[in-house]
């Protein structure tokens, strides 16, 4: 099956920044998307040049749905080491080690899954220097292609520098009949593009961070139509799982070319990880794009409101003390080495003030231009039967309420939640989100 041309382009390092005109490639070497890949296994890891051990490292469903067959097809070229962990293992530091120790003497490794399974792989074999391929199980997220991994390091979930497969690998039969909810989970690891794009646009127009539109470019002819396709992606309608694919491809390749995650996770994503740091862990399983297709929600509505009146920033009264007693010492400290980097004090609110007062009109403009309606990106989630509300996510509304204003303190990227509270407003306005 022929590649989308923009995939290809980046494969071929051919693909034209529309704002430089500069070609773009990304270390990924090797793609391919089939209706079905039985029988091609073998062909796809030969032509990657591992060395002769390989370690195959998936969990015990995905082992089931496809890691034994990549076993059984490269086992006449390759030593093979099967790895296989437990079903809900977390992508945290103690799984990478295990992981790490598991596969000490293979020359590389394939990874098995999609999510979790990719992240431990891509992290576990950047961190060894090994190089790593993966077939996917599910189209549920977009880190196949990425260059960073979303691990958990002493309860502080990060984005961790990781590598891009040599090599990644997408059988459309099984991605096509996964489990509903995998499928509702790509869409709305899908459904925060806008919402990403507003909050990276933003700071770049406050703080004159960089900001890229590339990463968006790669996704403008695909979004519609799979949002249009919601209801017949719940269906297995191969064309509109081949778009999703496509989707969350060109999504991983946009933050691999920026060489971080921010066209892709923002302050949606920050919610979503103080969810998955402090919830209930007995909380029953939620999927990563389940639970950011509900955050997504609730940023796009705080997003609107946001750009409804120019903001009065004022100066952070937080301190280490304060995160060290609501996190405790080791994680809060951790949380504040990275929120201080853009805590606002005088001197700052007041530049962000003037900032403000010159060119609000404009920042509004730009950033409402990029906006989809939150009550657009609910009606995409609605038509696949996807969650809607913290509560259908098993969540209190209390603690999703603390989530959104809490969040914005585990990380360093200033999104509409730093806004929002910086300008006063965030805690007269979550109860609406």
């Amino acid at each position: 099956m022929a590649l989308s041309g923009k995939i290809d382009a980046l494969l071929r390092g051919t693909y034209r920044d529309t704002e430089t005109g500069a070609p773009v490639a990304v270390a990924t070497r090797s793609l391919a998307i089939e209706r079905s890949l039985a029988g091609m296994e073998a062909d796809l890891v030969c032509g990657l040049g591992f060395g002769r051990r390989v370690a195959v490292v998936s969990d015990r469903t995905t082992h089931a749905v496809l890691g034994e067959r990549v076993e059984r097809a490269i086992a006449g070229s390759h030593q093979v080491d099967s790895v296989v962990l437990e079903v809900g293992v977390h992508p945290d530091d103690a799984a990478v080690a295990r992981v790490r120790s598991a596969t000490a003497g293979a020359d590389a490794l394939i990874a098995v899954g999609s999510g979790t399974i990719n992240d431990i792989g891509k992290h576990a074999s950047a961190q060894d220097g090994k190089p790593y391929a993966v077939f996917a199980t599910a189209p549920s997220m977009n880190g196949f292609v990425s260059i960073n991994a979303a691990i958990t390091v002493h309860g502080h979930k990060l984005s961790l520098p990781a590598q891009a497969p040599m090599g990644a690998f997408f059988d459309l039969s099984i991605l096509g009949a996964a489990p509903p909810r995998l499928l509702r989970a790509g869409l709305g690891d899908s459904l925060c593009r806008t919402t990403a794009q507003a909050d990276w646009l933003m700071a770049h127009l406050l703080f004159d961070t960089p900001y890229r539109e590339l990463p968006f470019d790669l996704l403008a002819d695909d979004e519609a139509p799979l949002f249009a396709g919601a209801a017949e992606l719940m269906r297995g309608d191969a064309e509109v799982v081949e778009r999703l694919v496509n989707t969350l491809l060109l999504a991983g390749f946009g933050t691999a070319i920026v060489g971080n995650s921010q066209p892709a996770s923002q302050g949606e994503h920050l919610v979503s990880h103080f969810i998955d740091m402090f919830a209930d862990p007995d909380r029953p399983l939620v999927f990563h794009g389940e639970q950011v297709g509900v955050t997504t929600l609730s940023v796009a509505r705080l997003q609107e409101r946001m750009l409804e009146e120019p903001p009065r920033f004022r100066a952070d009264a937080g301190t280490e003390e304060d995160f060290a007693g609501r996190y405790g010492d080791e994680l809060g400290r951790s949380c504040w080495a990275a929120y201080r980097e853009k805590r606002l004090d005088a001197a700052k609110a007041e530049g962000l003030n003037a900032r403000v007062a010159e060119r609000w009109d404009a920042i509004r403009e730009r950033v409402g231009a990029i906006l989809l309606p939150a009550r657009h990106l609910e009606a995409v989630l609605r038509a696949a039967g996807a969650d809607l509300t913290p509560e259908a996510i098993h969540l209190s509304r209390g603690f999703y309420e603390r989530a959104l204003i809490r969040a914005r303190e585990i990380r360093d990227r200033y999104t509409c939640l730093d806004l929002a509270a910086d300008a006063g407003w965030l805690a007269s306005l979550v109860p609406s989100l």
